[in-house]
C-alpha cells in the first residue's frame, strides 16, 4: 500500500473512531500502521516484533491482542481463524457500503485478499445452515488456495 493510502486509511480510521465515540490512541495508531504497511498477515507476536522495529519501543504480546481486538470490533483489522493471523481491513478509506469481507489466502506465499461477498449470497448460506439446525459463529469465509503470482511461477518452471 502507498503512503498516501496508508495516510488516508489511518485518517479515515480516526475519524470512525471518533464517529463511533471510541479512542485510536497512538499505540493502537502504531499497530494498525504496521498492519497497513504489511503485505502478509501478522500474528501478535510479530506483530510485538514489529513495534519494536519501527517505533523503538517495547509492546507486550498481551497489549497487542488487546489492540488488535479494538481494531476488530471497530472493522479496522481482521482476525484469520484459520492461521490466528490478522490484517487490515483493506476498505477503511473506501465510503461504499461495504460486503460481508471474505479472504483468499495463498497457501505458497501466505499472501492474503480481501473481497467483498454480497450480503444476500451470506443470508442463502445461513438460512441452509439453519435447515440443518446448526448455528454460525462466525459468517466469515477463509478460502485457501493458489494466488496469482504463485501460479504464474509455477507455470515458468
Amino acid at each position: 500500500m502507498s503512503r498516501s493510502n496508508i495516510n488516508q486509511s489511518i485518517s479515515k480510521a480516526e475519524s470512525i473512531c471518533q464517529e463511533t465515540g471510541v479512542k485510536l490512541t497512538v499505540k493502537r495508531k502504531n499497530v494498525l500502521t504496521i498492519l497497513l504497511h504489511s503485505n502478509l498477515p501478522l500474528s501478535a507476536y510479530e506483530l510485538a516484533e514489529e513495534y519494536k522495529v519501527h517505533f523503538e519501543e517495547s509492546l507486550p504480546t498481551m497489549s497487542v491482542y488487546r489492540m488488535l481486538d479494538f481494531l476488530t470490533q471497530e472493522n479496522l483489522a481482521h482476525k484469520l481463524a484459520s492461521t490466528n493471523k490478522y490484517v487490515s481491513c483493506s476498505h477503511i478509506a473506501c465510503e461504499h457500503q461495504h460486503e460481508i469481507p471474505q479472504f483468499l489466502i495463498c497457501d505458497q506465499c501466505q499472501s492474503v485478499s480481501e473481497i467483498g461477498v454480497k450480503k444476500e449470497i451470506i443470508k442463502a448460506l445461513n438460512q441452509s445452515v439453519k435447515k440443518v439446525n446448526f448455528s454460525l459463529s462466525s459468517q466469515q469465509l477463509e478460502l485457501h488456495g493458489i494466488c496469482e503470482v504463485c501460479q504464474k511461477k509455477a507455470s515458468k518452471k
